[in-house]
């Protein structure tokens, strides 16, 4: 699986040359078992015909010429004897075919007198074999190499024929299975067509990849918060239904976040004249405590309503994303934080650490997290790692596990360790996981095991 393509374009292409390559080898196997069998038949018949010879000139020549003629007939792989009795005397692997083609032969109706039989995959060995004394040594030389092994899966038939003098003429021929051979045309055409194949392959995955690429981008920007066109629709019906609804659902969520911002900082613009007006009627309270008070009330209204105002403009502001050097800009921001008196420490990464963000909103979400961290552990260190996360820890008292993922909604405040007397309205981590998520990103809170909270913002690479 490592040396495999990673793109779906290079893995079709893959799958379908080794499906290609396995039909080939399959092809090649059918084939070969035919041609075996074709070249078996072929020498069966060849040496039932030469049998045939041998006993036609043996009924035609004097009983005297009968040892010569056999002589001259022998060869390393077929020998011939004239015998008293049959050596095929059982019909167990009788062959009833080349039998009645060796009576045609010889003119004869089949019967008794012609008798075949056929012996296959013997194991045949080399110095087993019983060589005609005429063969000489550099035959037998040339007879091994063309077997190329002294142990070769081997044909035996043996043929009986009476002859004219009452013997029989037994034959006894062994022919060997001819081995694989992969002829330079079946591997060109198999080359061709597999480069032909692969090209037209390559051409019309092409036209079906290249949408899905673009889709998968424009998704990417998406949900990265990126403004993104709708994708041209092309390509096959699955793929054209696909980028309509991809292009429906995206004009749906733009439309529904549009509305909830709009609505959000409304409401939050809406409340600012009657706070006005509740701090003008408050200030005409005689009591000082009662008129301290509510000064206070509306006070901390006021915050809310512009924490709600900044979280609405964090959601609707629709800034281009940029390409920076994280380690740059983090340590940037922490300059800027410990020149106004906050207690912030930046450790900065080893080499350079690229990330696409929006460089305004992020910058918001970061203020936000180190802030909380200055202003209830009393310092930040802030810390760029080389996968692209920016990690802030405190000193202060943490928080509950089970308030580490509740504290990211609207208008949580822990009473324990984020008081109201401490500052702020519960919207501070809600808008920065609104930025991070926004762009691709994340971010996620954890005890620290000696102390203090650990704050991780993964943000796109």
């Amino acid at each position: 699986m490592r040396l495999a393509p990673r793109s779906l374009r290079g893995r079709l292409l893959l799958v379908i040359l080794a499906a290609l390559g396995v039909a080939q080898l399959l092809i090649l196997w059918f084939f070969a078992g035919e041609r075996s069998l074709a070249v078996q038949t072929a020498l069966a018949q060849e040496a039932a015909a030469r049998a045939a010879n041998v006993a036609q000139l043996l009924d035609e020549s004097p009983p005297e010429q009968a040892p010569v003629i056999l002589a001259a007939a022998n060869s390393p792989l077929v020998r011939f004897s004239l015998d008293d009795e049959p050596a095929v005397d059982h019909p167990e692997h009788a062959n009833p075919f080349l039998a009645a083609r060796l009576a045609r032969y010889l003119g004869r109706k089949p019967g008794p007198d012609v008798r075949v039989e056929v012996h296959e995959r013997v194991r045949l060995r080399d110095r087993d074999h019983r060589w005609a004394p005429q063969v000489s040594d550099e035959m037998r030389r040339m007879h091994r190499a063309m077997m190329g092994t002294t142990r070769v899966a081997a044909v035996r038939m043996e043929v009986s024929i009476r002859v004219a003098s009452g013997n029989w003429l037994n034959v006894e021929t062994r022919f060997h299975r001819p081995p694989v051979q992969w002829a330079f045309p079946a591997v060109m055409t198999f080359v061709v067509s597999a480069v032909v194949i692969a090209l037209a392959v390559w051409v019309a995955l092409g036209r079906l990849t290249g949408p899905l690429r673009a889709l998968a981008d424009a998704a990417t920007r998406f949900g990265r918060g990126e403004p993104v066109a709708p994708v041209p629709v092309g390509g096959p019906e699955e793929l054209q239904r696909l980028t309509r609804a991809f292009n429906e659902m995206q004009d749906r969520i733009r439309r529904f976040v549009d509305d909830r911002t709009q609505l959000l900082a409304a409401l939050g613009h809406d409340l600012r004249s009657p706070l006005t007006a509740l701090r003008v009627r408050a200030e005409m309270v005689d009591d000082d405590e009662t008129r301290e008070r509510l000064v206070a009330s509306i006070e901390e209204m006021q915050q809310m309503v512009e924490a709600t105002l900044s979280f609405a403009r964090g959601m609707a502001e629709s800034e281009p994303a940029e390409t920076v050097d994280l380690g740059d800009y983090v340590g940037a921001l922490c300059a800027e934080m410990a020149e106004a008196g906050e207690e912030v420490t930046f450790i900065a990464p080893e080499g350079a650490v690229s990330a696409r963000l929006r460089p305004a909103a992020t910058r918001r979400a970061l203020r936000n997290v180190i802030g909380n961290a200055v202003r209830y552990g009393g310092r930040a260190r802030v810390a760029v790692r080389a996968d692209g996360v920016v990690v802030v820890e405190d000193d202060g008292p943490g928080i509950p596990e089970a308030e580490l993922s509740r504290v990211f909604e609207p208008f949580v405040r822990l009473e324990r360790s984020r008081s109201r007397e401490t500052g702020g309205t519960g919207l501070g981590l809600s808008i920065a996981r609104s930025i991070l998520t926004a762009q691709g990103g994340s971010i996620t809170l954890e005890n620290r095991a000696e102390g203090g909270l650990r704050v991780l913002m993964r943000l796109p690479r």
